[in-house]
């Protein structure tokens, strides 16, 4: 950097009091000149007395600081008016204006002052807390990211430990999707580029070279990736694909790697997750090339996905047989799933918002149930809550469970209300909408709410075994459990942001779920009156007998009535408090009744052939 001598140094060298080195070093310390400071940033000295032997240099973090000559030459740098960091001095208030218009252009005069290259920590130094405020400079500097990216100038990297660079100006847009298609090491952030040069691929339909450079880095790419990163590689074909239709009579090399080949070195289950993530078109255009890759067994395979893939690949699937006219074998296997409880929350999201379309013929009563069985499984499950949105959809959607109840028998109301008052998953305010509803639907089940919160206070016939049991897991509840999450929520909120914190959030929704279970298990301990069902009277189904029940097609089943807290279905032993439990209490030998089988929940009509006491 070199400068003329200020004229009063001048005069200083001339009279031999100071050497010419000396002098053009003190020069660049003259009054309206740029420093920079190791500790204090950038500064402009406002004054100087030579003679005294001192400076004084407003700096970012020292305005109006006095340093002696000596040590100002000693422990600053100068800098040209020009460069960025004299900007944030001289103006200030322009430089946050433009910050907040346009983010990018802030971020290319800092790169350009710093040699065209600065790692994320060393621009936070530079822009966080003088032009950009402390407490917005999180969110500003995801917007001036994005508007990086959008204007191509910068080479903005996904990871935070390396550089931004600036790019060179003379390149073509469509030199710089290049090479950024080529540089990218994350097969996802290639994948976007290839939707960016989709864009505009007339540019690309008489550059051979460019189409090479295309399908060998994503050729290499997707060989490399196969094992590790199916989803993103199935995403990076798709986008390729997308790319060639859009160059109309450019074909892909019969040698290329195609999705159908990655498909069938997969299994369904591993795309699941796998696809989860992709956008709507990317997985429809994957799940057409399922038929080609999977020959017979397609059908199968894509229903194991549809399980599993999330809301986006559950609406893609059923559009593919809808398309392919062969709706009835995805309905089909939602029946069956539904006899089962074995279909996931997205799927049955779908049911719900396609009730009166696409999923007409496969919503019914089974469909609550399911509902109630998977988000009160999903709450007690660790890990994230994969059921929110169908719980979010089940609360805001006011016509869903009039649906749900409509033309149903008073008998499967009552089953749908016992099971929802007596789920931990949904807060008391919740739980007293939904069973507003209930009501208004069917309002004969006022009297079965009224006598459920009625019957809160009366007592609860309890084996002696199952009363021990239960004491003992209210010993554990409070002395463990709700202590470890109390722990859990500290740990959670000393992660910070309250509002984007998941662990903090998780932890809450368990300590609501902990306090329900305490209130529940405190009001139960103290309504159970213990017995060991001595003296069951066998002249009807009663708490205490045994039963024996003859099907349609002459099979004998067995079940034992016993106490509210006695169920092992594996031997058909039931509460007298249960669905079936409620079904059989009262009836006598010749009585036809209907209950639901306890592993399939089909049901089934029965006749009591015999009764004896259990004990």
């Amino acid at each position: 950097m070199v400068r003329a001598m200020h004229p009063d140094v001048e005069k200083l060298v001339e009279s031999g009091r100071i050497a010419a080195a000396v002098g053009e070093r003190l020069s660049q310390l003259a009054p309206g000149s740029f420093c920079l400071h190791k500790s204090w940033g950038s500064g402009k000295v406002s004054s100087w007395d030579l003679f005294g032997g001192k400076v004084t240099i407003d700096f970012e973090k020292e305005p109006g600081r006095v340093m002696g000559l000596k040590l100002a030459l000693e422990k600053t740098e100068p800098i040209e008016s020009t460069d960025f960091r004299a900007h944030k001095i001289d103006q200030e208030g322009e430089l946050k204006e433009l910050a907040q218009s346009d983010p990018a252009a802030v971020v290319i005069r800092t790169l350009i002052s710093h040699g065209g290259s600065m790692k994320p920590d060393q621009i936070d130094r530079q822009l966080c807390g003088s032009v950009v405020p402390e407490e917005d400079y999180k969110k500003w500097w995801d917007r001036a990211k994005k508007a990086l990216r959008e204007t191509r100038q910068v080479v903005v990297p996904s990871k935070r430990n390396e550089p931004l660079v600036l790019r060179d100006s003379d390149l073509s847009p469509q030199e710089i999707l290049l090479q950024d298609f080529e540089e990218a090491r994350d097969l996802r952030v290639k994948a976007s580029v290839l939707e960016e040069l989709r864009k505009d691929a007339k540019l690309l339909k008489d550059d051979e070279a460019a189409r090479e450079r295309i399908l060998s880095g994503t050729e290499e790419s997707a060989r490399k990736g196969m094992k590790l990163h199916l989803g993103a590689v199935l995403d990076l074909l798709a986008g390729r694909d997308e790319l060639f239709d859009a160059l109309k009579g450019v074909e892909l090399p019969d040698a290329a790697i195609r999705i159908l080949d990655v498909l069938a070195a997969g299994s369904p289950l591993q795309l699941s997750t796998e696809l989860s993530g992709l956008s709507a078109v990317r997985q429809r255009r994957i799940f057409d090339s399922f038929p080609e890759a999977y020959g017979e067994q397609w059908v199968a395979n894509i229903l194991q996905v549809f399980d599993r893939v999330g809301t986006r690949g559950v609406a893609e699937i059923a559009k593919l047989f809808s398309d392919r006219n062969e709706s009835e074998i995805l309905l089909a296997h939602i029946r069956k799933a539904l006899s089962r409880h074995a279909l996931g929350p997205d799927a049955l999201a779908w049911l719900c918002r396609e009730r009166k379309k696409a999923a007409k013929d496969a919503f019914g009563h089974e469909v609550g149930s399911a509902i109630l069985s998977v988000i009160e499984q999903d709450t007690t499950d660790e890990g994230p809550r994969r059921s929110l949105r169908l719980q979010n959809l089940l609360m805001e959607d006011k016509k869903l469970v009039p649906d749900l109840l409509k033309g149903v028998d008073v008998n499967e109301v009552r089953n749908f209300a016992r099971k929802l008052l007596s789920s931990p998953a949904f807060p008391e305010l919740d739980r007293k909408s939904l069973m507003a509803r209930v009501i208004k639907a069917h309002p004969e089940t006022q009297e079965l709410v009224t006598g459920e919160s009625g019957a809160k206070n009366e007592s609860l016939v309890v084996s002696w075994e199952s009363l021990e049991r239960r004491k003992a897991e209210y010993e554990d509840l409070v002395n463990n459990r709700i202590p470890q999450n109390v722990k859990d929520i500290a740990v959670a909120r000393s992660y910070g942001d309250l509002r984007e914190n998941f662990e903090y959030k998780a932890a809450k929704q368990m300590q609501a779920v902990l306090n329900r279970f305490r209130t529940d298990m405190e009001r139960d301990l103290t309504n159970a009156q213990g017995t060991d069902f001595s003296g069951a009277d066998p002249s009807a189904i009663n708490i205490g007998t045994v039963v024996t029940l003859e099907t349609a097609d002459g099979k004998e089943v067995v079940y034992t009535v016993l106490g509210a807290w006695d169920s092992d279905p594996e031997t058909n032993l039931v509460s007298y408090l249960s669905d079936i439990g409620q079904a059989l209490i009262g009836e006598k030998v010749g009585s036809v009744v209907e209950i639901r089988e306890l592993e399939t929940e089909t049901l089934q009509t029965l006749t009591v052939k015999a009764i004896r006491a259990w004990k």
